[in-house]
């Protein structure tokens, strides 16, 4: 028996969605703020500080944390995430290929600097 062999490639209808320009807007969105809270969770994981612990903590508004803790703020700025961040223990750095740059919400720290791939950060 001869079958002819399906030359198309068949596409999930996720697939088929994402051709759609609003939606695939609509979902990158919605994903953005789904990862930031699943973000922000992952790093609270064993952290049982109250809102206010952790507003202190982070230097940061008791209604920022419980607004991001809860979902009603979907966007945050760098700044409050570093400090969110520093607050739970981690430290944040960008990577490019060989290039690390740490990334601090410190007060004191005034500049990051790279020279010929060598870091040179001023406190």
């Amino acid at each position: 028996m001869n079958k002819k062999k399906n030359k198309g490639k068949q596409i999930s209808t996720f697939e088929r969605e994402m051709q759609d320009a609003k939606f695939k807007a609509a979902f990158d969105k919605e994903y953005q703020e789904f990862a930031l809270q699943e973000l922000l969770s992952t790093m609270s994981q064993g952290d049982e500080r109250s809102v206010r612990a952790l507003a202190k903590a982070a230097e940061l508004h008791p209604n920022a944390v419980q607004n991001l803790r809860s979902g009603k703020t979907t966007d945050i700025k760098l700044t409050s995430f570093l400090r969110i961040a520093r607050a739970h223990g981690f430290s944040i750095e960008l990577v490019k290929g060989d290039i690390h740059i740490p990334v601090a919400a410190k007060k004191k720290q005034t500049a990051i600097g790279l020279v010929k791939g060598i870091h040179a950060r001023s406190f």
